[in-house]
């Protein structure tokens, strides 16, 4: 992939803020829509965020034309928005790169420039790590210091954005909160705080008057401090007349301004100028729109979040599988909750802002009072489910594997300790690919099984996802936890009548001699390729599919142990406390004695690439199992 050769008059001139700063206002609007133009130029091929950060372009510009980064710092949210800010310090040149394996991350990384004030992936953390930044500053008596957090209307309903803003309130921190409302998460925002946002927009009376009180205020910055309440004590009064309530974020202690729309760069270049200068906590209320200046992601937001490649010129979305090809393992969990729900009517659809990311939308349509969308807050999505499952409903809580990591203290404390049925149906399980470091999900293993009352299962293929779920709800099993990983499985034909599946009983896939081979998950697949790899004359290992990580299936392992004196283990996850750490304890518990193998993710983070590269790269695609074994040959025990 090479870097698109277009030309682009002002950006060309641009490697980093410094030389942004040397145009005239009025060329910034131009060097917009370049950025723009660069964007889609260089997504269409390798895909990337492409609608939050169109959507973001002049915020980018503006901070980086006003503020004085790297010595300010500016916080991205999440960092689906941020890439005219990755072009704009130092990256345009290897930014088709982007997201690739050896190459930049899709969001920012303080290792990756010093323009990245933090690591981020995750929503909802700006405005802590920002407000640590800025009492920071004051301990260090940095007082020139400027501190931004961005955050998007949708990130802003995650418990850990309010906790910092009532936090930075309470400490009078000065610091700028700068909330990009384009009314979009990957899905539309749900919540009363997106209510709240939607109606302060939609009220032309109360932004004619906050830009009144605005000119008002510029006119007398001047003339002191008193001048200044004065004109804020009459448009708290008057706003909350005409809204019928007080603001939000003023109530936490922050002065709001807004609302502006985010795609004027000359009004929005003067505001932030203007907050310079204005000490305590502020919060800046801009409007966009997500996919601005492309007319097909503007059209298809959701489609357009993260689109894969495009034709730039008629929007389509390219793919490239060709005939029938098997279905993934999300839809497979769409389709099949919508089944069980039409069965057992007690069923009950919850995730955290992800309805079309993990198909839950698919039931939502034909049973819209069964299923929740609950906004980007995986926390309230487990103990909301907690209190489902004590009135007898059986929650499928749908939560990413990355982001469960967020409710972990749920998980034991609201979910386990009660022993409460609630399924939890981990999404993207395993490594993910593309989004890198911060979107694998491969500590589930290690973090669940030492959970009590947990039962915590994989499925090798589409059918086994199908029949766990199935067997999930047909008693009260307690936490019941089902992980499959990003993308496609192996069956055309995956939609079978149910089966239970016995709890903690896995299966023999391939018998042999030598050596037996442990999978859990859909890595067990990578272990039949394996054994095609492998020279004819060697003797064939036995393959188990062990289906279920915590009960391990206790016969298998006695019978392996018992005939076995090789044994390799395979996971998508960390190996460190993983199923392979389970099977080796297993063995110490038991005094039996084996040469173990284990094969999974090693102990340090791996970066973006595609997951071919990475299952390379960590050693457990099916060239990494076969080395194993013919290594483990020939070994002398």
């Amino acid at each position: 992939m090479q870097q698109a050769s277009k030309q682009y008059p002002l950006l060309d001139k641009i490697d980093f803020p410094s030389d942004l700063k040397k145009l005239k206002i009025e060329q910034l609007d131009e060097l917009c829509s370049e950025i723009r133009d660069f964007l889609i130029e260089e997504t269409c091929n390798n895909p990337g965020h492409l609608g939050s950060s169109l959507g973001a372009v002049e915020i980018a510009v503006a901070l980086h034309y006003v503020y004085n980064a790297p010595y300010d710092k500016i916080v991205w949210d999440v960092g689906h928005q941020a890439y005219a800010h990755k072009i704009l310090t130092g990256r345009k040149h290897v930014f088709h790169t982007n997201r690739r394996y050896g190459g930049i991350s899709g969001f920012p990384k303080m290792s990756e420039s010093i323009y990245d004030a933090f690591g981020v992936g995750h929503a909802s953390t700006s405005i802590s790590a920002a407000l640590g930044m800025a009492m920071a500053s004051k301990l260090k008596g940095e007082t020139e210091k400027k501190i931004v957090a961005v955050i998007g209307d949708a990130s802003l309903t995650g418990g850990l954005a309010f906790e910092g803003l009532n936090n930075a309130g309470h400490l009078k921190a000065d610091m700028l909160v700068i909330l990009n409302d384009n009314n979009m998460a990957i899905d539309p925002p749900v919540g009363a705080l997106s209510e709240y946002l939607t109606k302060i927009t939609a009220s032309h009376t109360y932004n004619r008057l906050k830009t009144d009180v605005w000119n008002a205020l510029s006119k007398l910055n001047k003339l002191g401090p008193m001048a200044q309440k004065t004109v804020q004590k009459i448009e708290g009064a008057i706003k909350t007349m005409i809204m019928h309530q007080s603001n939000f974020f003023e109530s936490l202690g922050f002065r709001y301004f807004g609302i502006i729309d985010g795609h004027n760069i000359a009004h929005l270049v003067n505001i932030l100028k203007d907050l310079r200068e204005i000490p305590g906590p502020k919060l800046l209320h801009v409007v966009t729109v997500k996919g601005k200046g492309y007319k097909y992601a503007e059209e298809n937001k959701i489609q357009f979040h993260s689109p894969g490649p495009f034709n730039r010129e008629t929007g389509e979305i390219i793919t490239t599988q060709e005939g029938r090809s098997p279905i993934k393992y999300q839809d497979v969990f769409g389709h099949t909750l919508l089944e069980l729900a039409k069965i057992n009517e007690k069923i009950i659809g919850v995730t955290p802002a992800m309805p079309t990311g993990c198909s839950m939308n698919i039931a939502m349509r034909e049973l819209p009072q069964r299923c929740f969308d609950v906004g980007i807050a995986e926390e309230h999505a487990v103990t909301f489910s907690a209190g489902l499952a004590t009135e007898g409903y059986i929650p499928y809580c749908n939560i990413y594997s990355s982001f469960m990591q967020r409710a972990y203290d749920q998980i034991i404390h609201d979910v386990a300790i009660q022993n409460l049925h609630v399924i939890f149906c981990l999404d993207r399980a395993g490594l993910v690919g593309e989004d890198g470091a911060t979107h694998h999900g491969v500590f589930d293993i290690a973090y669940l099984r030492s959970v009590p009352n947990i039962i915590v299962a994989a499925p090798m293929n589409e059918l086994e996802l199908r029949n766990l779920m199935y067997t999930a709800q047909l008693r009260n099993f307690g936490p019941f936890a089902i992980r499959y990983p990003r993308g496609s499985g192996v069956l055309k034909e995956w939609r079978q009548p149910f089966e239970e599946i016995p709890i903690g009983k896995g299966q023999l896939v391939s018998d042999g001699d030598e050596i037996a081979i442990l999978s859990i998950g859909h890595p067990g697949n990578f272990v039949q390729e394996a054994l095609a790899l492998l020279p004819q004359d060697l003797p064939r290992p036995a393959h188990y599919n062990m289906r279920f990580v915590k009960p391990l299936d206790e016969e298998i392992l006695h019978h392996v142990f018992q005939r076995f004196r090789k044994i390799i283990t395979v996971e998508d996850g960390v190996i460190l406390g993983g199923f392979g750490s389970a099977v080796t304890e297993f063995m110490t518990l038991y005094s039996y004695k084996a040469q173990i193998v284990r094969l999974g993710v090693p102990d340090r983070f791996i970066e973006q690439g595609s997951l071919k590269e990475l299952h390379h790269e960590c050693g457990f695609d099916a060239e990494g199992i076969a080395q194993a074994i013919l290594k483990l040959s020939t070994k002398k025990e």
